[in-house]
């Protein structure tokens, strides 16, 4: 269960939360969505934004796949980046969804931080997650091998 501590710190960054019997959620608006992502797609972001000194807030879902949330803002004007996300595979929670916050009790145990809120530099837009999926989708590796003449 979060302390209180812990849920005045989300409120004071502006997030809305909701306290539940299993511990705090997120509640998804124009400030703050979430990108879900698993499996190879996940790691070869995090690599990404990492190297680029790009991540954000990340959660990490417990369970037989590894499943990470990434906190963003900006899909109010991001429709093509969100399309893209979600035709790659990911998740894009927006509008009201509830995101569970750390440490959150789920039924496969509870969601932790992968990089806390304080150990981010920003919440990045979700244009720039859009962009690391871009640069390490397996489909987008294949390169052209030879030239027609």
């Amino acid at each position: 269960m979060a302390t209180p501590d812990e849920v005045q710190d989300y409120r004071r960054r502006g997030w809305t939360v909701a306290e539940t019997t299993n511990g705090v959620c997120l509640i998804t608006d124009e400030q703050v969505a979430a990108v879900e992502l698993t499996g190879d797609l996940a790691a070869g972001v995090r690599r990404y934004l990492r190297a680029n000194n790009l991540s954000g807030p990340v959660i990490e879902i417990p369970g037989a796949q590894r499943r990470e949330i990434h906190l963003v803002v900006g899909v109010a004007k991001a429709a093509m980046a969100i399309e893209a996300l979600r035709g790659a595979g990911a998740t894009v929670h927006t509008d009201g969804a509830s995101i569970p916050l750390p440490p959150t009790r789920l039924s496969t145990g509870s969601a932790r931080w992968d990089i806390s809120p304080a150990e981010a530099r920003w919440v990045p837009p979700v244009v720039a997650l859009a962009a690391a999926l871009r640069a390490t989708a397996p489909s987008r590796t294949a390169r052209l091998t030879e030239v027609a003449c």
